[in-house]
């Protein structure tokens, strides 16, 4: 017995354990290999690779991390989690603020070839059965404010902080499998009439959309991004859309056009109305819905929907009987 190795397990505990389960599996998985395929630093190792700084950042933003700051206290401190994601250690949180101060644009170019690649691998929405469906993609950007001198950074108009310096995140998000398709930075002055198009454009290419895979691609948008030029620049480009107008005073034009107004069941003192004006602004044939309500002040407010949609197609959505088709009502 005494000539019989002995293994010494030592026990570590983390108060992330499912974020330690998720690290495991990611490593059974090689998840990030098309980062380590793709990614090349040209930045000299000591103890720590450019990647597996690169790591100890991305393992740190799992774990609730705000800044590069809190490497320091939240991962260095967490031996368990380190060993889950198959780190021995963690470097410094300096080092790590060092190896992104070395990243150029041709890396930031490499890394998202290789986020692509990962989409690729593991994304639902890349295998979405057109024949069953439409596809459908949200189109949005969220401010995210931040000092003045940060890259990017620039004075416009965020919704939680109003008036102020930051930067706009872009997101389509398959709406279908709840996968974010693409993350783009863009700088804080901009709002989605300017981002909307290379937004929909870097998503088409990421989801490999060909003309008919557009032509079963619905993108929904807010009233940012329902402008005649952008809509009629979705429409262009093969897409359905599904995106509320920009313009309060042209949708309260446009309800002139209604015959027939509904009362909303769900919402006391607003009332639904198709309008029917021919659409001849927009490039091919669409369904505008009209919508008036009183706001607290007892303004008399007007919305407008616009949509390229069948009838059949928005029950199917929806999930509603089919025998609703025939209900003329909005």
């Amino acid at each position: 017995m005494k000539n019989i190795a002995k293994s010494a397990t030592t026990a570590r505990f983390s108060p992330r354990a499912c974020l330690a389960a998720i690290g495991a599996k990611l490593r059974a998985l090689d998840f990030l290999a098309p980062v380590k395929e793709k990614l090349r630093i040209h930045q000299k190792t000591v103890q720590h690779s450019p990647l597996e700084k690169l790591e100890d950042a991305l393992i740190a933003i799992l774990a609730g991390a705000h800044g590069l700051a809190e490497i320091n206290t939240r991962l260095r401190s967490d031996a368990a989690l380190q060993r889950a994601f198959g780190r021995r250690a963690c470097a410094d949180q300096s080092v790590v603020q060092a190896t992104l101060n070395a990243c150029t644009s041709t890396n930031v170019a490499q890394l998202m070839q290789a986020l692509d690649a990962i989409f690729r691998q593991r994304s639902l929405a890349l295998r979405h059965d057109f024949t069953s469906g439409l596809l459908i993609l949200d189109a949005d950007i969220t401010g995210l404010p931040c000092g003045k001198k940060a890259e990017g950074s620039m004075k416009g108009y965020f919704s939680t902080a109003g008036i102020g310096y930051g930067r706009q995140m872009g997101r389509p998000l398959a709406a279908q499998y709840e996968e974010v398709v693409i993350d783009r930075l863009y700088p804080g002055n901009l709002q989605l009439t300017k981002t909307l198009r290379p937004m929909i454009l870097d998503a088409e290419q990421t989801l490999s959309l060909d003309a008919e895979g557009r032509k079963r691609t619905l993108i929904r948008v807010d009233a940012g991004g329902g402008s005649i030029d952008e809509v009629n620049w979705v429409l262009g480009r093969g897409y359905q859309i599904h995106c509320k107008d920009i313009s309060g005073a042209g949708a309260e034009a446009m309800a002139g056009g209604v015959k027939t107004w509904v009362h909303d069941p769900k919402r006391q003192g607003r009332q639904l109305g198709w309008v029917e004006l021919d659409s001849q602004e927009y490039v091919l044939p669409v369904r505008r819905l009209a919508i008036r309500f009183i706001k607290k002040r007892g303004v008399l407010q007007h919305a407008l929907l616009i949509s390229t949609l069948e009838p059949k197609e928005v029950i199917s959505l929806l999930g509603l009987p089919i025998h609703l088709l025939h209900d003329r009502r909005p």
